[in-house]
């Protein structure tokens, strides 16, 4: 059943130079615009010329986690210092996507939607529960977890910043190189957390994707999570997080994509 009263929460303006109505929509995922956090490769200019010097994304993949390591305080001993009682525990990006891996509907998944909802003006459509106006319990739930400071003790939305340009200059440069778009697959039990804007023909709709949501490489994969496959086509620009970019993280053995929402057309056949 369409839903074409839900409107979504949003912001006029954002970090990335394009109109923010324009990225959750069909149109921009089939124009396949870059997309850049402003700023960000100006700010950290020691980063990007150690990754052109890699030879492929494994070197890359290490000279990102160095320099993340040296920036945010992020290596083994600092770690070990916490852990023993010596420094509260600095918040990482690893972290995050660890937290959201686990459930994408805990804390760490309501500071990631805040950072995509602060980077690209797009809100949340679902923490917990749908998420239709700002005068809500279940916006002042989402906003209470987002916010929490035992994640935002170490500037965790520039980590995020950085990783979302590397993530798109690993794409150009070795992930994908000449791909505009990726065929990602999801899958669901309900569309509870899905807004079907337009049903197009019996397996064929455009449906509205949380701010930030999980795909997956494979197919089978997908089924585990649902008895519904969402088939997409969804533009590299879009992507935060793919499996292969780091050599050690918590959705490797998923082949887990984590990508920007919105307005998407997507196929449906069940398992």
């Amino acid at each position: 059943m369409s839903d074409v009263t839900r409107r979504g929460i949003g912001h006029s303006t954002n970090l990335v130079g394009r109109p923010s109505e324009w990225l959750a929509s069909c149109a921009f995922n089939d124009s396949a615009v870059p997309l850049h956090i402003w700023g960000v490769t100006e700010m950290n200019p020691s980063l990007f010329t150690m990754l052109d010097q890699a030879e492929d994304l494994t070197e890359a993949g290490q000279a990102f986690s160095s320099y993340m390591m040296a920036m945010f305080g992020l290596d083994p001993e600092q770690r070990a210092a916490a852990y023993r009682g010596q420094r509260r525990f600095r918040s990482s990006f690893l972290r995050l996507i660890q937290g959201w891996g686990f459930d994408s509907n805990g804390p760490e998944g309501a500071v990631l939607k805040g950072w995509v909802e602060s980077r690209f003006g797009l809100g949340p459509s679902y923490h917990k529960q749908i998420i239709e106006r700002v005068a809500s319990r279940a916006w002042t739930n989402y906003v209470e977890e987002k916010m929490s400071s035992r994640f935002h003790n170490n500037a965790i939305w520039v980590q995020l910043d950085i990783l979302f340009e590397f993530c798109q200059w690993a794409i150009r440069r070795f992930a994908f190189p000449d791909d505009t778009h990726l065929t990602l697959y999801r899958g669901i039990n309900s569309f509870d957390e899905h807004w079907i804007v337009e049903r197009t023909t019996r397996r064929e709709a455009v449906i509205r994707l949380n701010n930030v949501v999980s795909f997956s490489t494979d197919r089978d994969t997908a089924g585990c999570f649902g008895d519904m496959i969402l088939t997409a086509r969804i533009p590299v620009s879009k992507v935060v997080f793919f499996n292969t970019l780091l050599a050690s993280h918590a959705l490797k053995g998923e082949g887990e994509y984590l990508v920007i929402g919105g307005d998407t057309r997507v196929s449906m056949d069940y398992v």
